[in-house]
Order: C-alpha cells, then sequence, then structure tokens
C-alpha cells in the first residue's frame, strides 16, 4: 500500500492522501453564516426506512448533514441495513485479501477510525476514508472515477486481488451474503457493492465549524479571524476547500516543486496534458488536525509548517495553479504570525470527535 513510480497509476484509495489548501482553479462560494436551519448528527445512526419488513433486505436512509449535497444511489445497490453490515464487516477483515499479494491485510489496517480512516508515517500519505460518497475521481492522481462501487471493484479486483474462493468457504459470509443479496452466491461485484454501502456511511459533518454555522457553538476570536481569513482573497483557502466538503475534489499544482519527475508527475500521469505537472487532488480539510503528516509525500509534519508553505514556500513552475499566480501571490501570502495562527485554530474546528468515535462505524 506503499507507491514507487509505477504505482502511482494504480494505487487504490488506502494507498495516498496529501493536502493542498491554497491556490485552485475552480472556485467555490463562501460558506454561508447559516446554511440551513435543521442540526443533524452525523447522519450514520439513521435507521431503516421500515423496521417492519421481513422480507429481503431492509432499505436504509443515511441522514446528510445540514448543508451537504444530496446523494444519488448507484441504481443497482441501493442501500440496505445488511449490505452496509456486510460491507462493515469485509472493511475490517484480513479475509478480504486473504489469497492474494497482500494477503493478511485488511482496509482497516491503513486506516484507522481514530484518525479519521487513516494513519500516519511512511514515504507517503494515507487517504482518509471521509464522505468519499460525493466523489467521483479517486486515488491521488484521479486514474479511477465513477461512483464508489467502480472504486471498490478497483479495490477488491485489482488491489487485493480478493479470492472470491476464501469468502465463500466461509459459512458467516454465506449468511451475510444472503441477507445482503438474496442468495449465498458470493463474487466480487457484491463484494464491492457492500462495501460500497459501507462507505456512503463514513460521513463527517458535525464539527466544531458545523455547529458554529447553525448557531449551536460559538468561535474563540481567534477562530473566528481564522474562519474569516480562510473565506477571503487574503487566506485565499476556500477556492479549494469550499464549505461543505472541503474540497473541490480537482487537482491542483499547488508549488511544492519546480520540476517533477515519477510519481510527483501527479495528474499528468493520468492525462498527459502539461498543465496538470504537479498537480494532485485536494483533500478534503474535515478533521485535518488528526491526519498530519500532509502532502502527498508526507514532507510537512504540522499545520503550522503546511500555511508557512502558502506564506512564504510556493515554488515558481509552468503549471503552478492560476490562483497562486495572482496578484504576485507567488511570492507568498504575506500573513502575519497572528493571521497564521488563526488559520491554523480554524483547522482545528473541522475535527468531528462524533465521526471518530461512533460505535457504529467501528470493527463489528
Amino acid at each position: 500500500m506503499r507507491i514507487n513510480s509505477t504505482w502511482v497509476g494504480s494505487i487504490v484509495l488506502v494507498a495516498i492522501i496529501g493536502i493542498s489548501l491554497w491556490g485552485c482553479k475552480k472556485e467555490q462560494n463562501v460558506v454561508p453564516e447559516t446554511p440551513n436551519s435543521n442540526g443533524t448528527n452525523n447522519g450514520i445512526n439513521q435507521g431503516p426506512n421500515d423496521s417492519s419488513k421481513t422480507n429481503g433486505p431492509t432499505p436504509y436512509q443515511v441522514k446528510i448533514p445540514v448543508g451537504f449535497p444530496a446523494l444519488s444511489a448507484h441504481p443497482e445497490n441501493p442501500l440496505t441495513v445488511e449490505g452496509i453490515a456486510l460491507g462493515r464487516k469485509l472493511y475490517y477483515d484480513p479475509l478480504l485479501s486473504q489469497g492474494g499479494p497482500l494477503s493478511g491485510m485488511s482496509c482497516s489496517g491503513c486506516h484507522d477510525q481514530k484518525t479519521s480512516f487513516t494513519v500516519s508515517g511512511g514515504p507517503v500519505a494515507i487517504l482518509p476514508h471521509v464522505n468519499l460518497a460525493w466523489n467521483s475521481k479517486f486515488l491521488w492522481n484521479g486514474k479511477i472515477e465513477g461512483r464508489l462501487e467502480d472504486i471498490m471493484a478497483f479495490e477488491v479486483d485489482d488491489f487485493f486481488k480478493s479470492d472470491m474462493k476464501v469468502l465463500a468457504a466461509s459459512s458467516e459470509y454465506q449468511k451475510l451474503y444472503n441477507n445482503a443479496f438474496g442468495s449465498t452466491e458470493i463474487n466480487s461485484r457484491r463484494t464491492a457493492f457492500a462495501l460500497a454501502q459501507f462507505f456512503t456511511t463514513l460521513i463527517s459533518g458535525n464539527s466544531k465549524f458545523d455547529l458554529y454555522l447553525q448557531k449551536r457553538r460559538t468561535f474563540t476570536n481567534l477562530e473566528r479571524v481564522g474562519y474569516d481569513l480562510f473565506n477571503s482573497e487574503t487566506g485565499d483557502c476556500f477556492h479549494c476547500h469550499g464549505y461543505p466538503l472541503m474540497t473541490d475534489n480537482a487537482f491542483h499544482n499547488i508549488g511544492l516543486d519546480s520540476t517533477f519527475s515519477g510519481p510527483n508527475l501527479g495528474r499528468y500521469l493520468i492525462t498527459q496534458v502539461e498543465s496538470d505537472k504537479g498537480a494532485f487532488k485536494s483533500p478534503t480539510l474535515r478533521n485535518i488536525a488528526l491526519t498530519a503528516p500532509y502532502m502527498h509525500d508526507n514532507r510537512f509534519n504540522t499545520l503550522e509548517e503546511v500555511v508557512e508553505h502558502y506564506d512564504s514556500g510556493v515554488k515558481k513552475s509552468a503549471s503552478l495553479d492560476p490562483l497562486l499566480k495572482k496578484g504576485n501571490r507567488v511570492n507568498g501570502l504575506k500573513l502575519s504570525s497572528f493571521q497564521k495562527e488563526a488559520l491554523v485554530a480554524y483547522l482545528k474546528t473541522l475535527t468531528d470527535t462524533e465521526f471518530i468515535s461512533n460505535p457504529e462505524l467501528a470493527k463489528p
């Protein structure tokens, strides 16, 4: 689950993620003071639509956090209580990889709930599994496109190379697949579908920041200054990390390097477009305080170092994102020490403690 110059083009969701805070092409609106009126939790405690249902899988309705876009279900993979339970079991079970090149590993081995479903260390960052149901391009360079079902198929078939005979030999899994899909047939498509259902429930949208927007919490003066700066042209963070997902799910060269080769070519390895050299996907900033170190290669250990990069460390290149060039921005944001401190304070309000401790997302 680590990369070299050839792995970047094919590594799965569990492999890498970095962080880019500023300097992107697609602009998003500044966060409104109050999105909608009714408050919600993370949306993974919502029960079945019809608790009296006895025939077949039980439909399950995910409650979407306030201000989030609606989700459209896969027409052939509606959410069910039983499907989510199966996906959750598979997520934590090393049996999923048994017989393949990564035998003994599970999804959870590189994705710890306590740190927003990621782990630290290694030569590259590990992608946190947060709000991925709103993604359409996956992996650090966006090689896999489509729905969660598509990236899960890649993970089952190409990354883990899961041996369905191993799962089929388990009487427990025969029962779980029967409950979820109406028969004991165990195949890679059903496995990917079940994983996709569980991933859909990995929703984070109940941070102090969200409660502040709902007028249920208050910010300190420092957090409020950071919030305002984040959503201003001075800080210039919101273009790539706007509300509510805190990412535009696009790809940007944020000036980490001036020349590029191997994995650091980023999106260019997929598109062969010159302007994509050094461009990587903007990650969500939700729970960002929990996911250090930062950038695709783990070069920064703290959020303070990340802020300092945008303030004074951006490197020029032909493919540098246009927003990092505007107003002589390439020479830095020229923030004061207080402004830098305020930005970090605000970023810490994006931590969702309910998400990282919810027992419904933990190992069954």
